[in-house]
C-alpha cells in the first residue's frame, strides 16, 4: 500500500486531533512528515509532540517540498482560500478544514484551481463518518421509508468566554461567522446528507451568549427539493450540550439524540429507527446490514480519501458537498438580512454569491 507523506498547516487543536485520530490511526497509509505554523514556537512544539521530522513557519516552504503528497489546512478560516489555491498550484493534494471559505465565489475559484492542477482537494466533514449514520442513510436510499414529511436538526452546544480568548475567534474578518460556520455546519451537513438539497430558506440569527461580532444563536425554516420541510436550531448557550436529528418519513421515524461528550459524535450509534408497524422492522434491519462499513471520524474520512486517490474515485466528501453547506449558510445570512425567503440554488448572478462579509464588518 502506498504511504502518502502529509504536511499539516496550522498547529492548533484541530491539527492535533487530525494527527492523533486520523493520520496517526492509519500509519500504513500516511506519514505526517512536516508541519507549519506562523508562530515558530508552536510549530516546533507540535513537531516534537507528534514526532514530526520537519517544521517551518511558512506554507511556501511546505508546498516546495517535492516529497509532500498531501497538504492538510488547519488554519483559521480566513486563510483557507489562499492556502488551498497555493497548494493546488504546487500540484499537491489538499485536505481543507471547515468552514471551507467565505463565499460561493471563492469556492468556485478553488474548483477552478483544482481543475488546473494535478492535485485534488477534499473538504472536511468528519462527523459523517460513523456506522450509525451510514446504516440509516443506506436505509433511506433504499426507498423503503417512503415520503419524507418533516425533519429537524438541533445543535445546542456551549462556548464561553475562554473559547473566544483565541484572537481570531468571534470576528467576521477571521472566523468568517459563528455557530453557523464553526459548530452547526456539521449537523446541518448530516441532515442534508440524509434528506437531500434545499430549495428555499427563511431564517433569523442573533448574538446573545457572548459579546462577540458573530452569531451564536440561529434558527431557520427550510423547504427541501422534494417538498418536505425542515427546521434548524443552533446555539452556543446550552447548559448541557446536545445534538438532535429527527426525520419523519411515511413509514418510519429516524432519530439520534446525543448528549455531553457524545454531542460531537452524532454520526455514531445509537440511531433509532421506529417503523410504522412491526412487519417493517425486519426489512429495515436487513437493509441496514448491507450498508458500507466505515471507520469513525477523521480516520474514517482519511481512509476513504486514501482509497479514492489510489483508485481514481471521487472523494468521500467533495467540493459539491462543501458548496451545499456554504450555500445554506449564504441563504441563512441573506434571509436574515432581507427578511425574505431565499430560493436556491445561488448562482454567479444571484445576490449573496460573493458572500456575507462586508467592509463594515
Amino acid at each position: 500500500m502506498q504511504r502518502l507523506k502529509v504536511a499539516v498547516v496550522g498547529c492548533g487543536w484541530v491539527a492535533g486531533t487530525q494527527v492523533r485520530e486520523g493520520f496517526g490511526a492509519l500509519p500504513d497509509r500516511f506519514d505526517v512528515a512536516a508541519c507549519c505554523d506562523s508562530v515558530a514556537e508552536r510549530a516546533q512544539a507540535f513537531a516534537v509532540e507528534h514526532g514530526i521530522a520537519r517544521w517551518t513557519r511558512a506554507i511556501e516552504d511546505i508546498i516546495a517540498l517535492p516529497e509532500i503528497d498531501v497538504v492538510s489546512i488547519c488554519t483559521p478560516p480566513m486563510l483557507h482560500h489562499a492556502m488551498a489555491v497555493a497548494a493546488l498550484a504546487a500540484g499537491k493534494h489538499v485536505i481543507c478544514e471547515k468552514p471551507f471559505t467565505s463565499s460561493l465565489a471563492l469556492l468556485d475559484d478553488i474548483r477552478a484551481a483544482e481543475a488546473a492542477s494535478r492535485g485534488r482537494i477534499m473538504p472536511i466533514f468528519q462527523y459523517r463518518f460513523g456506522q450509525g449514520i451510514w446504516n440509516v442513510r443506506h436505509l433511506i436510499r433504499s426507498g423503503l421509508l417512503g415520503k419524507l414529511y418533516v425533519a429537524s436538526a438541533e445543535t445546542a452546544w456551549r462556548r464561553g468566554p475562554d473559547y473566544y480568548r483565541v484572537p481570531w475567534r468571534g470576528k467576521f474578518a477571521s472566523e468568517l461567522g459563528g455557530v453557523l460556520l464553526t459548530q452547526s455546519i456539521h449537523i446541518h451537513d448530516l441532515l442534508l446528507w440524509l434528506a437531500g438539497p434545499v430549495a428555499a430558506v427563511s431564517a433569523f440569527k442573533a448574538t446573545r451568549v457572548n459579546p462577540v461580532e458573530v452569531e451564536d444563536c440561529a434558527v431557520a425554516s427550510l423547504q427541501l427539493a422534494d417538498g418536505s420541510l425542515a427546521s434548524l436550531t443552533a446555539t452556543l448557550g446550552s447548559v448541557r450540550p446536545a445534538t438532535r436529528l429527527r426525520l419523519c418519513f411515511e413509514n418510519a421515524v429516524i432519530e439520534r439524540l446525543a448528549y455531553d461528550a457524545d454531542a460531537i459524535r452524532p454520526g455514531q450509534d445509537p440511531w433509532t429507527v421506529t417503523p410504522r408497524d412491526a412487519a417493517l422492522a425486519g426489512q429495515f434491519a436487513a437493509v441496514m446490514r448491507g450498508a458500507t462499513q466505515v471507520g469513525s471520524g477523521f480516520a474514517g474520512q482519511f481512509a476513504l480519501f486514501h482509497e479514492a486517490l489510489m483508485e481514481g474515485r471521487a472523494f468521500p466528501v467533495t467540493l459539491d458537498d462543501a458548496r451545499i453547506a456554504l450555500e445554506l449558510i449564504t441563504a441563512i445570512f441573506r434571509a436574515q438580512e432581507t427578511g425574505a425567503v431565499v430560493h436556491l440554488p445561488i448562482g454567479a448572478t444571484s445576490p449573496g454569491y460573493h458572500g456575507w462579509l462586508s467592509p463594515a464588518r
